[in-house]
């Protein structure tokens, strides 16, 4: 008998959650926040000179977390990449209620990323000089099509269309290469360099496709913008 009831006991602590020997207890809010951050922060991709702010939605007085036995399960809501709001399910068993605790977190992400900006109102046909421009970070999702992060990149472009003050320069509103320019004209082989003139017969922008004419030869050609006034010919 006694046998008998020694493989009962031994039974039953096999039988009991892997959780009962751990101690519940209550997780505070900032541990709730760090966990949602760390979320998110693991599915992120951006470049390692944006700024990145990620806030989880403000609980104090409409929250207390039970206890918990560890470990706290915590995963995004949905497999959609990262956006400004995201939702963030957390969750634990309690010896509080007859069920799992969870809870949804709403978290807001803000990505900025220095850019070129504009330190003046520029006008149409305007040649961008250093004292026109400044480096600013500016939230990712305000930014729309071609965007510069060097302002020596700029430097000797035209002004297309009337770029505000404070505002992104955009590859849209400049040309490094306008229509009726007289342009350096490059064709490279793996051993030789060849420059000659020419004249843009479009605008374009670094690494945009144009059309050009060698001023010698009077040959239309497709060459490649590589820098303000100057376009590639690939051989």
């Amino acid at each position: 008998m006694k046998v008998i009831f020694l493989c009962f006991l031994c039974s039953l602590s096999l039988s009991l959650p892997a959780f009962a020997s751990e101690e519940a207890v209550a997780p505070s809010l900032s541990t709730i926040y760090q966990l949602a951050k760390e979320a998110v922060e693991e599915k992120m991709d951006v470049d390692s000179n944006a700024k990145v702010d990620i806030t989880p939605q403000n609980l104090e007085g409409r929250l207390t977390p039970p206890r918990c036995y560890p470990p706290i399960s915590v995963e995004l809501a949905s497999d959609r990449e990262i956006s400004r709001n995201n939702t963030v399910k957390i969750g634990c068993e309690t010896p509080d209620y007859d069920y799992p605790w969870q809870m949804y977190l709403s978290v807001r992400v803000s990505i900025q990323y220095p850019v070129v900006v504009a330190t003046e109102l520029l006008s149409p046909d305007e040649i961008i000089d250093y004292r026109h421009l400044s480096i600013e970070y500016v939230d990712q999702y305000s930014l729309k099509g071609q965007f510069f992060s060097d302002v020596k990149e700029l430097i000797g472009s035209r002004v297309k269309r009337r770029v505000a003050k404070d505002s992104p320069l955009i590859g849209n509103n400049l040309c490094f290469v306008c229509k009726g320019d007289m342009i350096s004209i490059y064709a490279k082989t793996q051993s030789i360099q060849i420059k000659t003139l020419g004249e843009a017969l479009r605008d374009g922008n670094i690494g945009e496709s144009i059309r050009v004419k060698n001023s010698q030869s009077n040959k239309q050609l497709e060459a490649i913008v590589i820098a303000v006034g100057e376009v590639e010919v690939r051989m």
